[in-house]
């Protein structure tokens, strides 16, 4: 069975374990232009989810209000993170949520600089692409899945 581990929101990115907890892929968060701005693309989600389908189990990252957003950019943050859980149930995934604290703290984060994510996410999935500064989400969704992976 394959775990799935979703970092929301528009810089997040979407992680598939196999079942021996080795990287099937990871992909960017699929985004649309929506005027200036940029949203989930919930078509291209489903796509990339729907495969998975009768054979994975996905953990998603349970967010909230961030402070110092604005109220237009945390109503579009809510709005995808919602589109996740609907596709997810859609196409008949059982997911769960889990709070940044809890896998980071299993991941033995807590307190680190943010970036420290991807580094440890090098150093288990050496071949993973997290080459860029900005590939801090795919790190993130790598590590909710291999959190999600010890269940």
């Amino acid at each position: 069975m394959l775990t799935i581990g979703i970092d929301p929101g528009n810089t997040g990115a979407i992680a598939f374990l196999a079942d021996d907890g080795e990287l099937n892929r990871v992909v960017d968060m699929p985004l649309m232009a929506n005027g200036k701005k940029q949203q989930l693309n919930a078509a291209e989600l489903t796509r990339i989810l729907v495969g998975a389908a009768g054979n994975a189990r996905a953990v998603v990252e349970k967010v909230g209000a961030m402070p110092g957003q604005g109220v237009s950019s945390m109503f579009n943050f809510g709005m995808g993170y919602g589109v996740i859980q609907g596709v997810l149930a859609a196409s008949g995934i059982p997911y769960t949520l889990v709070t940044p604290q809890k896998w980071k703290r299993e991941a033995g984060l807590v307190g680190k600089d943010k970036d420290m994510a991807r580094t440890l996410a090098q150093q288990l999935y050496p071949d993973a692409p997290l080459g860029r500064k900005k590939d801090i989400g795919r790190a993130d969704a790598i590590l909710i899945a291999r959190f999600g992976s010890r269940d």
